[in-house]
C-alpha cells in the first residue's frame, strides 16, 4: 500500500507543478484573444448601438437625434414588409429543412449501402459560398421559368419559393450530419425493449427515437432559425428583392426583400439614411436573439422533460 500512496503523492505534486504556471500566467495568453474580441466586436457593437441614435453620412460626422431614426424604422412599410415575409421564410424553411434533413439522416442510418458517399454528396452543397448558389440557381430557374414567358425576379411567388429552394438544398447537408450524430447515439437496448413491449416501426421511431435526438432538434432548430433570419447573399444575388411595388405615397416596396437585404439598402442606396440603416441593424440584431432565446429555452424544457 505505501508504494501506492507514493505513486499517488508523486501525481499530485506534479499536478500542482504543471497548475502553477498556467494558474499565474493565463491572463498572458488570454490577453491577445480578449483584446481582438474587444477590438472586432465589443467596441463596433456599442459604437454601432450609438450611431444607431445619430444622424451621420461617415462616423466622423455623427449628430445626435436621439429615437428618430427608430421612429423612421417603424413607420417604414419596407421594413415592416422585410419583417413579415422574413418571419414568414423563416417559418417555411425551418419545417421545410429539419424534416428533409431527419428523413435523409433517418435513411442513411439504417445500413444502406453507400451510406458514407451519400453522406459526402448530401454535404457538399453547404461548402459552396451563398453568392455562387445565388448565381446557379438564378440561371437554373430562369431557365426553366422562360419557357412558360415569366423569370425568378417578375414572380413574388417564385421569388419565394426559389429562395426556400436554394436554402434547403444547402443546409440539409449540414443539418443532416448532426441529426446522424444524434441517432447514431440513440442506445440500441431502448430500441430492443421497445420491439419487445410490442412497438412497431413507427411508434419506435416518436416514442423512443425522435426523444432520444431532441438534442440535435434543438441545435438545428437554433441554427435554421438563425440562418433563415440572416439571410442576404442568396437574397441579393438570386433577385434582389424583386419584383417591385408602387406604393400611392410613392414609396417601393420589394416583394422578396429580407430584412438582411433591407437593412443593406436603406444603409448604403441613400447617405443621409445611414442612421436609419443602423438603428433597423439594431433591432434585426434584438429580434434575432429574442427568437434564438425563446426557441432553445422551449426545445430545452422538451429535453429535460422527456
Amino acid at each position: 500500500m505505501r508504494p501506492k500512496n507514493r505513486k499517488r503523492d508523486k501525481t499530485i505534486i506534479a499536478s500542482r507543478l504543471i497548475r502553477r504556471p498556467i494558474q499565474r500566467f493565463f491572463p498572458i495568453f488570454l490577453l491577445p484573444t480578449f483584446a481582438a474580441f474587444c477590438i472586432g466586436f465589443v467596441i463596433p457593437f456599442f459604437w454601432g448601438m450609438y450611431l444607431s441614435f445619430c444622424r451621420f453620412t461617415t462616423t466622423s460626422n455623427a449628430r445626435w437625434v436621439g429615437f428618430e431614426n427608430y421612429f423612421k424604422a417603424f413607420n417604414d412599410p419596407g421594413f415592416v414588409h422585410a419583417f413579415v415575409y422574413t418571419a414568414l421564410f423563416a417559418v417555411t424553411s425551418l419545417i421545410v429543412i429539419n424534416v428533409l434533413a431527419f428523413a435523409v439522416a433517418y435513411a442513411l442510418t439504417r445500413g444502406i449501402r453507400g451510406s458514407n458517399l451519400f453522406r459526402t454528396v448530401f454535404f457538399m452543397p453547404n461548402l459552396i459560398g451563398g453568392i455562387v448558389l445565388g448565381y446557379i440557381w438564378s440561371m437554373i430557374f430562369d431557365g426553366i421559368l422562360s419557357r412558360y414567358g415569366t423569370s425568378i425576379v417578375l414572380s413574388s411567388t417564385y421569388g419565394y419559393w426559389g429562395l426556400i429552394i436554394l436554402m434547403s438544398w444547402q443546409q440539409i447537408g449540414y443539418m443532416m450530419i448532426i441529426y446522424i450524430a444524434g441517432l447514431q447515439s440513440v442506445p440500441e437496448e431502448l430500441i430492443e425493449a421497445g420491439k419487445i413491449d410490442g412497438a412497431n416501426g413507427w411508434q419506435s421511431l416518436w416514442r423512443i427515437t425522435i426523444p432520444s435526438v431532441m438534442p440535435s432538434i434543438t441545435i438545428c432548430s437554433f441554427l435554421t432559425l438563425t440562418n433563415s433570419f440572416k439571410l442576404f447573399d442568396q437574397n441579393l444575388v438570386l433577385n434582389g428583392g424583386q419584383p417591385f411595388v408602387f406604393q400611392p405615397d410613392g414609396s417601393i416596396i420589394k416583394t422578396t426583400e429580407m430584412l438582411a437585404l433591407n437593412i443593406y439598402n436603406t444603409f448604403y442606396q441613400n447617405a443621409n439614411s445611414r442612421g436609419v440603416g443602423q438603428a433597423k441593424a439594431v433591432l434585426f440584431f434584438l429580434l434575432v436573439a429574442a427568437i434564438a432565446i425563446i426557441q432553445l429555452r422551449s426545445t430545452s424544457r422538451k429535453e429535460v422533460q422527456r
